[in-house]
């Protein structure tokens, strides 16, 4: 696997398109690291201080996701190093978006990402340059449809993305209007905890989590983990946290939900940072779900949760331990040795799935069937490594193994 690994990591990407902006200081990448497929795919983040390489690693992260979501496509990624709270963030993107438009009509399929929101910017921005579709790249170069399917598909896409959740069981609150795209992720990461405990035997019923980060994918694992019956006992956000040990409630959790602002977590009764990251490592718990910002877990952060019982991590952010290396690095290869880490490429995978879903022709268009769908892709990719490896560890090599063996 390290052989691979290495390979994969070294080669050269095939396309890099740099762009700098002719009206402020911005400058952005688009990394294409193949066209495998004939397109490739991956979404738009935005943050002061990005460089080229890290839209290289996360280019290649794509590809490897694209393993296990579908379809059978290349990995990309754009970045644009510029503070997105700048006044003058719209105009940036749509120079950007104008920039990058012809690669957008032929071979690369984008999406929201880090400060850039799917919805609200990326769709109504590419179609003011032209773009039918953040993803129509994708249909051109990889699905080649004739014109009248690639309409029928760019609409069943565009609906489903924005899709209201009217089913309960899927939504914190039906009134409040939130869409698939606000949910599945977080639903992807938690029904990797639930598949992994069927499939290993045992069940997510009862067992205590920690979530890290509270925005939209923290939030929505703690809501469908604690609907599962487990006890969500401590959350840590950039703004502080909270612990209760005998485990909040699923309307406590709920609440949380649709208290938090923006991406924070909002309660009365906050820990400051400083507090909670000092005791939250060391509560007795079995589900760890990073969904902060990449590579911030320490080795002792994770040291301190293995001595109080952590079975099993399920990784909502990408590369979520503090490693130089683009994918396995030492802090990662230490804890697949100690205990059950479901990579992210299979955890958090559900927007990526939720594109392959609707980029099919003719799907259900309802809740179950989305939600469904990208669970069922989740438990197939935890499958295949468990007929690989049974054992409790090493779960995340075996599934690089899997991956990168359709790679290279």
């Amino acid at each position: 696997m390290k052989e691979l690994l290495t390979k994969y990591e070294n080669k050269e990407p095939e396309i890099v398109f740099n762009w700098k902006d002719p009206e402020t200081d911005a400058e952005g990448w688009t990394v294409i690291n193949s066209l495998r497929g004939g397109a490739a795919g991956g979404g738009t983040r935005m943050r002061k201080g990005l460089d080229m390489n890290e839209v290289l690693s996360l280019a290649k992260t794509m590809e490897v996701k694209f393993t296990v979501s579908g379809p059978a496509i290349g990995g990309a990624k754009s970045g644009i190093n510029f503070d997105p709270k700048d006044p003058r963030k719209k105009d940036v993107l749509e120079r950007w978006y104008k920039a990058v438009s012809p690669l957008l009509k032929s071979y690369y399929g984008t999406g929201g990402d880090l400060n850039v929101d799917e919805i609200h910017e990326v769709i109504p921005i590419t179609e003011e340059s032209g773009v039918w579709h953040p993803q129509e790249g994708v249909f051109t170069g990889h699905f080649k449809p004739s014109e009248a399917d690639k309409i029928n598909r760019i609409g069943q896409l565009r609906q489903g993305v924005i899709k209201v959740i009217e089913n309960p069981d899927y939504s914190p609150d039906v009134k409040r209007k939130y869409t698939v795209a606000d949910m599945i992720t977080g639903f992807g990461v938690a029904e990797a905890v639930k598949h992994y405990y069927e499939i290993y035997n045992g069940s997510v019923k009862g067992k205590r989590a920690v979530i890290q980060g509270f925005g939209n994918v923290g939030a929505a694992a703690a809501f469908y983990l604690a609907q599962m019956g487990a006890k969500v006992v401590g959350i840590i956000d950039i703004v502080g946290g909270l612990i209760k040990e005998e485990g909040f409630t699923f309307e406590e959790i709920r609440e949380l939900y649709l208290n938090k602002s923006g991406n924070n977590l909002v309660s009365d009764n906050l820990i400051p940072f400083h507090e909670i990251n000092e005791k939250i490592w060391s509560l007795e718990t079995e589900i760890f779900a990073p969904c902060a910002a990449s590579r911030l877990i320490t080795q002792s952060q994770i040291d301190r949760m293995i001595d109080t019982g952590l079975e099993v991590i399920s990784c909502g952010a990408n590369v979520p331990f503090a490693d130089k290396e683009i994918f396995f690095g030492s802090i990662m290869e230490h804890t697949d040795q100690k205990v059950s880490l479901i990579p992210d490429f299979i955890s958090n995978c559900g927007m990526a799935r939720v594109f392959a879903y609707f980029m099919e022709q003719r799907v259900q268009m309802t809740d179950d069937a989305i939600f469904e769908d990208t669970s069922k892709i989740i438990k197939e990719a935890i499958k295949k490594v468990h007929n690989k490896n049974s054992s409790l560890t090493k779960i995340s090599k075996t599934a690089f193994e899997i991956a990168l063996k359709q790679l290279i």
